[in-house]
């Protein structure tokens, strides 16, 4: 009988040991280091979120599996400034404040706006480059879609990708018209020019590089956009040192005409 005692005491021992274990490597995933960006340095490498479906901010080159775009640079030349590599973490528009929350990454770079709902969960950098909301049709429609009062009608069919601030405008201005949610951003632009969707609510930079790359598309408000707004780097609470980096980073970027460079080569496609 006293045996039975002592081993019902030593598992509950053991359960207890096995649950305080598991709530400190919780902890220890879920709560920053005192200073991120030197726990960046220690590591060597700077892993940065990305969905790579965003041209021309970042995208996922299939065929070379490295990404590629405004953002893949700006993310290169930051880790190279303080002196390490840069790993790419896969993420999604519908997951990614719940990833950055979840500390999956030391920042992300991919084309985000700055918003007051994200920074109320997350940090954000300055912005780097203004961005608005505006429309991507086929170019017989141009003349047609050049207000949301002409777009909002069920027999226009907005398509947007899920989970991003374009869904979300989209629902929110355009209640009347046929929304569809396509998985796979950069193909909506193409279904668009085929004639499977009409419209596609997306920020001026898009817009404008699919129409330079398709003559079938064409953006009549890309110069009066719906909002005016800047992107940003998102970062987990917590990492305000490693932020503040990356605002003196921008702000020498700013200086030696690196940004300006930046959009030359990827928003306007100079050499």
């Amino acid at each position: 009988m006293k045996n039975m005692k002592t081993q019902k005491s030593f598992d509950k021992f053991l359960l207890c040991a096995c649950l305080l274990l598991s709530l400190l490597l919780t902890a220890c995933r879920t709560y920053p280091p005192a200073d991120a960006l030197q726990a960046v340095r220690e590591r060597g490498v700077l892993l940065v979120g990305a969905t790579g479906d965003y041209q021309p901010m970042s995208f996922l080159n299939q065929e070379t599996k490295t990404y590629v775009g405004f953002d893949a640079a700006l993310a290169e030349d930051f880790a190279a400034s303080i002196g390490v590599k840069i790993q790419y973490v896969p993420t999604t528009w519908p997951t990614l404040m719940q990833d950055t929350l979840a500390r999956k990454f030391d920042l992300a770079l991919c084309g985000i706006t700055i918003t007051d709902a994200r920074k109320k969960q997350a940090l954000m950098s300055d912005g780097y480059l203004v961005n608005g909301k505006t429309v991507l049709c086929r170019k017989e429609d141009a003349a047609k879609y050049t207000s949301l009062a002409a777009i909002n009608h069920p027999e226009v069919r907005v398509m947007e990708n899920p989970g991003g601030l374009n869904e979300k405008f989209a629902r929110a201005n355009l209640p009347q018209a046929t929304l569809t949610i396509h998985p796979v951003n950069e193909e909506i632009p193409r279904l668009i020019a085929e004639g499977k969707a009409d419209v596609m609510i997306t920020e001026i930079m898009e817009a404008a590089f699919y129409c330079s790359r398709d003559a079938r598309l064409a953006a009549p408000l890309i110069n009066a956009p719906f909002t005016h707004g800047q992107l940003g780097a998102l970062l987990p609470p917590g990492n305000e040192a490693l932020r503040d980096c990356f605002n003196l980073f921008l702000q020498q970027l700013r200086q030696t005409g690196r940004l300006a460079e930046l959009e030359a080569i990827h928003l306007r496609g100079e050499k």
